[in-house]
């Protein structure tokens, strides 16, 4: 596709995206990785119920609320008969994710907003400061309106930030019926935070060709690829009775699942790896004598790193087996997502246009691996193909959360140019 320019303006008022977003953060919508329901926590319901509200009061059609806190809406073309585009464009989506991370408090987020940032370190509540060192990106958003918490707790960029950003172009579109535009979809998910994001998505009830997600990184970053991931639960059976009288008797799972995690290489761990290295999680023990359980997260860029760290961990658990041979070990993986890189590769229109609407946006495209995985991992996997696009924050899931709003205004003009390239150049 080729890169041409436009001479449409977008006149998106900054004070807009600031009240949507800080009306959102404010409203406590953590997801919890202990609940077995959908969603996993009721609260995410408080934030569903506005923007249903919202959606319909700017004009967005077939607005729907599921039981299991999905919203979906929906916007027909507007494009006349006798315009070479009209019924030839595709559907296409936008979704972002209601929930924040359970990592540190998303109850009671105060957001404090900071006019023409100055790029000096940013003071919080108590000890807290935002440091330019640890978030180089800050370098870039002098003069920008930012929003962070108090310190107290998350902000909730990751991802109102999205959500804003998505409430804001539609309703730009509604409220400007000369842009033209094909089919529009738009998707608010519960739970990705705990990666249940896409477990009850409907793809029949979305009906989209393709979609985006808004829940990125920096001003400019856009995404194709993700992590491919998979999970491990290990768990050590050992023998327990009187540590008076335990010599020849007691099997010490507790002693069996250190001596297990003792054996992962420190150079495959999350905080010695970077950029495209694969890394093994222990991220969770629970353990008595008896009993011991170790969760895993496996994640790589392929499948075939994936299976290298499988049998590195089934060999560590052989060994271990050998030299306790009266403890039981099992070990039960699961497939958490897949890169899906290899399903949006099937489909170059869509990252060409992404490219060419961040231009258009003016910002410079760069495309960056996910160390994480997105809902768009889990709807390319069953055929939806679904990149990534920035929303302008940084440090997500901790106390020194912060967005630009000035960037994430950009991610806005995203979403309008995509829509206006698909008129220009239908497919």
């Amino acid at each position: 596709m080729t890169e041409q320019q436009t001479d449409r303006q977008y006149p998106l008022m900054k004070e807009e995206l600031i009240q949507r977003f800080t009306r959102y953060v404010r409203i406590d919508t953590q997801s919890d990785p202990g609940s077995t329901t959908s969603p996993s926590s009721q609260k995410q319901f408080n934030l569903a119920k506005m923007l249903v509200a919202e959606l319909e009061q700017i004009g967005m059609e077939s607005v729907t609320l599921t039981d299991t806190c999905y919203v979906y809406a929906a916007l027909k073309s507007n494009i006349p008969e006798g315009h070479p585009a009209h019924g030839k464009t595709p559907k296409i989506g936008f979704i972002a994710h209601m929930d924040t991370a359970p990592n540190v408090s998303g109850k009671n987020v105060s957001p404090v907003i900071i006019e023409s940032y100055d790029g000096q370190d940013i003071p919080q509540a108590g000890e807290e400061v935002i440091r330019v060192e640890k978030s180089p990106g800050l370098q870039h958003c002098v003069g920008h309106t930012l929003v962070t918490s108090d310190g107290t707790t998350l902000l909730g960029a990751d991802d109102k930030g999205g959500v804003a950003a998505i409430m804001t172009a539609m309703a730009h579109i509604n409220a400007n019926p000369d842009q033209l535009h094909g089919d529009i979809r738009v998707a608010f998910t519960p739970d990705e935070e705990v990666g249940r994001g896409t477990a009850n998505f409907e793809l029949d009830r979305f009906d989209a060709d393709f979609a985006f997600t808004l829940d990125g990184g920096e001003e400019g970053e856009i995404y194709q690829e993700t992590f491919s991931a998979d999970h491990a639960v290990i768990t050590v059976f050992g023998r327990d009775t009187h540590p008076g009288t335990a010599k020849d008797f007691m099997v010490n799972a507790t002693r069996i699942a250190a001596h297990i995690i003792a054996r992962l290489p420190r150079d495959m761990a999350p905080e010695t790896t970077w950029k495209k290295e694969p890394f093994i999680h222990p991220y969770h023990v629970s353990s008595e004598v008896d009993k011991a359980v170790i969760k895993i997260l496996f994640r790589a860029f392929d499948d075939q790193a994936l299976t290298e760290q499988q049998a590195l961990v089934n060999q560590i658990i052989s060994d271990m087996r050998d030299l306790f041979p009266e403890a039981g070990i099992t070990i039960d993986v699961t497939q958490t997502y897949r890169n899906m890189k290899d399903t949006i590769a099937r489909f170059p229109h869509i990252t060409q246009t992404l490219e060419e609407a961040v231009r258009r946006a003016g910002c410079t495209p760069a495309w960056k691996a996910i160390r994480g995985g997105t809902d768009g991992s889990g709807l390319s996997a069953k055929g939806l193909p679904c990149p990534n696009i920035f929303i302008g924050g940084n440090n997500y899931h901790s106390l020194n959360e912060w967005i630009s709003i000035d960037s994430l205004e950009k991610s806005v003009q995203t979403i309008l140019n995509i829509l206006d390239i698909y008129v220009e150049h239908p497919v």
